[in-house]
Order: structure tokens, then sequence, then C-alpha cells
């Protein structure tokens, strides 16, 4: 009977990983096709993820799909904390693999709000306040502390470290592990690999520019200079041949979207 019960939990936090992906996917899908019609002159604008998130709520059924989003995006929360504490990928407790689980843990964290946010515009309390707003908010509590300066800027180059990371797996390719691609034709396998990959490095350069907003910000002493995903576009969109380079970058979280969304799908989620 105890057997049957930890099986069921484990079914269900599997589920609910994968919705996770699922919402997260959708998500990022929404600010790369809003980012890409502004870059070819369609609509759109340059946004971030509660900008995606108002988007949802907007459309016809908006409510409800925003609602099943906001348990997607708790799913993908619980998931990160189980990766974080239960350790089901195998990552040790080694200095090496403690730093991956905590970096799970603070994902975690991130997306937890993102899914407070979600519920509160599906209830309609929403307070309004966009990502850029909260990230100048915490960099200016930040600020304010001894070291504030130092304290930032770590972050800032944190950041950085974390973009470089995506290009690293974006070029090596080991991500491939993660999936369990043997339903898959070589060719399909080889498409989801180059979409993959270009959506890893999409992110890795956008983690690399609000990275350095950051480093700006704790050098300037200034928490307006900081800046989130939205920005980060919109800086790219301000460029030398701007529009082809939020374009390029735009289809790219497009296609980072589909990679978590294939996530869902073909992930090995084991021994949860």
């Amino acid at each position: 009977m105890t057997q049957q019960l930890i099986h069921h939990r484990s079914l269900w936090v599997e589920r609910l990983g994968r919705f996770g992906y699922v919402s997260k996917g959708v998500v990022y899908g929404i600010v790369g096709l809003l980012a890409a019609q502004a870059a070819f002159g369609t609509g759109g604008k340059t946004t971030d993820t509660q900008g995606a998130l108002q988007t949802i709520v907007n459309q016809p059924f908006g409510k409800f799909l925003l609602t099943l989003v906001a348990i997607g995006l708790i799913g993908y929360v619980i998931w990160r904390f189980v990766q974080a504490i239960k350790d089901p990928e195998n990552k040790g407790s080694d200095a090496k693999g403690l730093a991956v689980r905590i970096g799970y843990a603070f994902n975690g964290l991130i997306y937890a709000s993102l899914a407070l946010s979600a519920v509160q515009i599906a209830m309609g309390t929403g307070s309004g306040k966009n990502s850029s707003d909260s990230t100048e908010d915490w960099t200016a509590r930040l600020l304010s502390q001894p070291f504030g300066q130092w304290l930032v800027g770590t972050v800032g180059v944190l950041i950085i470290a974390l973009g470089f990371y995506q290009f690293y797996q974006a070029f090596s390719g080991k991500f491939r592990k993660e999936l369990n691609l043997t339903e898959l034709s070589n060719t399909e396998a080889k498409w989801l690999m180059r979409i993959s990959r270009f959506g890893l490095a999409a992110r890795g350069v956008v983690f690399c520019i609000i990275g350095w907003f950051l480093i700006e910000a704790a050098r300037q002493s200034n928490a307006s200079a900081a800046g989130g995903l939205d920005e980060a576009l919109q800086t790219l969109a301000q460029q030398p041949n701007g529009a082809w380079l939020l374009g390029i970058v735009a289809l790219g979280l497009v296609a980072y979207g589909i990679y978590t969304i294939m996530q869902a799908r073909y992930r090995r989620l084991v021994n949860v």
C-alpha cells in the first residue's frame, strides 16, 4: 500500500513537472513572438514574462487559459524544488552537485514569483507592476545594504556566467542526454536539436545583457540602470541593424519555448 502511495505521488509530481515545462514554454514563446512581430513591423512589442501573462489574459477565454498556465507554473516550481531537495537526477552532494541543486531552488523561487503573478492576474488582483519595476526594486534594496554595489555587481556577473552556460549547453549539445528521443527519426531529432541550440543561444544573449545592466547599476550605484527581459530586447532593437538583431533573438526565444515544451514530452524525469 505504501509503495502504491509513493508511486502515485511520484506520478503526480512527474505530471506537474511536465505540465510546468509546457507553461514555461508557452510564456517564452509569447515573449519571442511579440518581439518578432515588433522587429518585422507586423505589430507586437518587446515585453517580458509578465507581459506574456497579460497577453494571455486578454485573449478569448483568457482567464481560463491563464489559470492553466498558472497551474503549470506551480507544477514547474514544485518540480524544481524536488530536483533541489530529493535529487532525482543524482547530481550529488559535492560542490558541483550542490551548486546545480541550489540553482534549481533559485530557479524555483523565480518561477514561484511568476506563478503568483499569473494567479493574481487571472483573479483580477494583479498589481500591474511589471518585472522591470521588480528588478529595480530588489536592485535598490541590495544597493542599500552594506557592500550593496558589490552584491549587485556579483549578481550581474553570476547572470552573465549563466548566459555563458546557456552558450555552452547550446554548442556542446550535452542537454540531449536529458532527453529520450528514441521515438523520433534521425531527421526529427536533428531538427529538435537545432531548434534547442538556437533557443539556448538566444537565451544566453538575453542573460548576458541583463547581467551587464546589473553591473552598470552597481558601478553607478543607480537601481534604475538595472533592467530585465523587456529592456534587453529594447537594447537589441536600438543597435545598428537593431531590427535584425531583435528579430533573430526573438525567434530564438520562440525556439527556446519550443525546446521547453519538447522537454515536457521527452525529458527524462527519473526516480521522482
